[in-house]
């Protein structure tokens, strides 16, 4: 817990000077006080005009950054908004630490655990306040991870959810957002220019999904958009150059995986299709720099890279590590891609992929690894 009395000292000495005057007692009180009304002393640092204040919060470490939150109702807004990450960036104290949804040892359950840049020690999440098992979607926005819809848990049967979760990793607490229009799992989701999209999936109903919809953080409103010319589940999205891409999945209208792209172009309100000539049956994914990293099902030994400039596609042989046979889950750190071990084997290493080494050495192995067999992986810088 932070030191009230001692901020409380602080904040009136610092004020003898100033030429707002002195800060009577209750003025400091009420500056300290959580949940004080925001209009009741604007200053967020008494006796520093704003643009120092925020400045001085944005150096602080992002260890610290709950307990400094907890000061104050302006300090954690402040450290919540979208200005607090733009000041840490400009900066240069942006942190970049690695977030696993990881499997328990005994295999009944998941957590999420944490590491940093440097791959040191690892910490366990607060628990996810919902009951969603499986088929969700995840999109990381302005130091938050989402977690978007999937299957819960509902007098014992699965069902459909149009739940919202958010982490705030500045506050490392959990709070809920608005639902979305439509209950789905195992969709595509990603974030552009901003606004995050929904699309596809599987419904309340168990029926395959057409419909698409986009979330606005700064209402905190779902709103439907033009729907897939098809229905599509299975699949996964990312963004290029302010577009969205779905590709991968199925369409109840087609036999196999699905063959096309859909993109979505915000400012024109509309889909169109193109074909995909490079991975189907996408087991990971991630977005790296201006290029999407693929691992198709088929061939668990070969990286697959899409560049949307010029829509091409070419691979790159992956290491072995042990066995063949060994499938991989994603994760991006430092610009480089890992690749994780979906066998829980001691003996198995993290690989570890640099796209700005020269052709040869691109190749290397990392400790970093999560406690238990890594379901998925997020990176959130803040």
């Amino acid at each position: 817990m932070p030191d009230v009395d001692g901020l409380r000292v602080w904040v009136a000495e610092s004020n003898t000077s100033s030429s707002a005057g002195v800060l009577h007692s209750s003025e400091v009180s009420n500056w300290l006080d959580p949940e004080a009304p925001l209009n009741s002393f604007c200053s967020i640092l008494p006796g520093l005009p704003d643009d120092v204040s925020k400045l001085c919060l944005a150096l602080i470490p992002r260890k610290y950054l709950p307990v400094v939150a907890a000061v104050c109702k302006r300090w954690r807004m402040f450290i919540q908004s979208k200005e607090f990450i733009s000041l840490r960036k400009e900066s240069g104290m942006l942190e970049e630490w690695l977030y696993f949804l990881t499997g328990d040892l005994d295999g009944n359950g998941s957590h999420w655990e944490v590491v940093n840049s440097l791959g040191g020690r690892s910490w366990v999440l607060p628990p996810m306040p919902s009951t969603i098992r499986a088929g969700f979607g995840i999109v990381v926005l302005d130091g938050k991870l989402l977690i978007l819809g999937g299957l819960s848990m509902d007098g014992g049967i699965q069902i459909a959810s149009d739940d919202v979760f958010e982490y705030d990793a500045r506050l490392n607490r959990w709070s809920k957002l608005a639902k979305m229009q439509v209950a789905r799992y195992d969709f595509a989701c990603t974030e552009v220019n901003g606004l995050i999209y929904a699309v596809g999936g599987y419904g309340f109903d168990g029926d395959s999904l057409s419909s698409a919809e986009v979330y606005d953080p700064d209402k905190n409103i779902w709103t439907l958009i033009e729907s897939l010319r098809r229905p599509r589940y299975g699949c996964f999205a990312c963004s290029f150059e302010g577009k969205l891409y779905v590709m991968g999945g199925r369409s109840r209208f087609t036999l196999g995986n699905s063959k096309l792209v859909d993109v979505y172009t915000p400012e024109q309100h509309s889909w169109c299709e193109m074909k995909n000539r490079g991975c189907v049956m996408v087991t990971a994914h991630a977005v790296l720099g201006k290029h999407l990293f693929c691992m198709e099902w088929k061939n668990q030994r070969m990286l697959a890279i899409f560049d949307p400039v010029d829509d091409s596609w070419r691979k790159v042989p992956v290491p072995l590590t042990g066995s063949s046979a060994v499938g991989f889950r994603f994760g991006i750190l430092g610009e480089k891609l890992l690749l994780f071990s979906l066998e829980d084997d001691p003996e198995y290493q993290t690989l570890l992929y640099d796209p700005a080494a020269p052709s040869g050495s691109e190749w290397h192995t990392s400790l970093i690894k999560p406690s238990g067999l890594c379901l998925l992986t997020v990176t959130i810088k803040a």
